[in-house]
């Protein structure tokens, strides 16, 4: 029998009327940042989204997602592709992570082909930082399309 592990997901806000679609088959399908659950099960525990700029339902999400279980909070992939990104994201990771011990993950589904193509068009993930924290949601071509 598989372990399991417990995840929570935080959306952005700007995605607020978002029915997780994306994040769900990804889940289902251990694609993107779910990929690193090849070997467990995964069982959600809590999805909602950050409640706007700057985060105000961060802390109390977190706080919930942990007292249900929660063993990895992923931020999803929509603070990444957003227009611009979330400029939180390293608050948020290193907020959650120092005050509820919970791991971290960042982004949920595959990045959409038309994301990826309109950031480098933009230039908005040329840095080293933004480089190491799209990597494993940039899957290939044919799931960034399907993605899409």
């Amino acid at each position: 029998m598989k372990s399991t592990i417990k995840i929570g997901i935080i959306i952005c806000d700007r995605y607020r009327t978002c029915a997780g679609g994306k994040c769900l088959r990804a889940m289902k399908n251990r694609e993107g940042a779910f990929s690193i659950y090849s070997d467990v099960e995964v069982e959600l525990v809590g999805y909602t989204s950050c409640d706007g700029c700057p985060g105000g339902n961060v802390e109390y999400a977190g706080e919930e997602m942990v007292k249900n279980g929660a063993q990895v909070i992923h931020l999803a992939t929509g603070l990444v592709v957003g227009y611009p990104p979330c400029p939180y994201i390293e608050t948020f990771s290193a907020f959650l992570e120092k005050k509820y011990g919970v791991k971290v993950v960042v982004g949920t589904h595959p990045i959409p082909k038309k994301y990826l193509e309109m950031h480098t068009h933009l230039g908005t993930w040329d840095t080293p930082a933004a480089q190491k924290m799209i990597a494993p949601l940039l899957s290939d071509a044919a799931t960034r399309e399907a993605y899409n």
